[in-house]
């Protein structure tokens, strides 16, 4: 119960939030798409402050995963299990962050720290894929989806446990159905491309 509450906590720190107050004194959720992420701080406020948000969001769910789950179960024979409820726990708060009234991102950074604690080759893999397909077409969305379900082929291809495998294929479902909106943007032609900033 305390591994959760903690990884809630620390995933329900609200980084682009706060990066919107701190840069320009404006609230993220009322500019560019309202999304409380990196790509709308980078689109909001520019590339810098954008990479420093993603860098954060990505560290939460990595020290969630890399050093609060050994701290409460080190040793236990279900260290596994308690990764991937670990993980489950700091998604959640990022998603629907507590100190923002329940609203949140889209959780693909805080995805992205967790699994690169739980399958480093696998996630590593994963965020090549996304560099490569947001470097061709500037389509952070797209790069998010397309990482999101090569993510469960590299676990299987890695040979990590089978609930790694079964619980990133959830995941990608969830991230897919999160994006809803981008893919409809993305098939009407309306999405917009990294580097474009709006004007404040």
């Amino acid at each position: 119960m305390l591994l959760g509450v903690t990884a809630y906590l620390i995933g329900s720190i609200p980084t682009a939030y706060l990066m919107g107050r701190l840069v320009k004194g404006v609230d993220i959720r009322e500019r560019g798409s309202g999304n409380v992420g990196a790509t709308n701080v980078m689109r909001v406020l520019g590339t810098g402050p954008g990479l420093v948000t993603l860098a954060i969001d990505i560290l939460k769910g990595f020290v969630v995963v890399r050093w609060a789950v050994p701290a409460f179960f080190a040793g236990d024979s279900r260290f596994a299990l308690w990764q991937i409820f670990s993980c489950v726990a700091v998604i959640a708060g990022h998603n629907w962050m507590i100190f923002l009234k329940m609203k949140g991102g889209k959780g693909v950074a805080t995805t992205a720290g967790a699994f690169l604690a739980m399958a480093p080759v696998a996630s590593l893999s994963a965020i090549a894929v996304w560099g490569i397909v947001v470097a061709v077409t500037r389509y952070v969305s797209l790069g998010s989806i397309i990482a999101g379900v090569s993510l469960p082929i590299f676990i299987w291809l890695t040979g990590r446990p089978a609930c790694f495998l079964w619980f990133s294929s959830l995941l990608t479902i969830a991230l897919v159905l999160k994006h809803r909106a981008n893919i409809q943007r993305l098939l009407a032609g309306t999405e917009r491309k990294i580097g474009e900033r709006e004007a404040l």
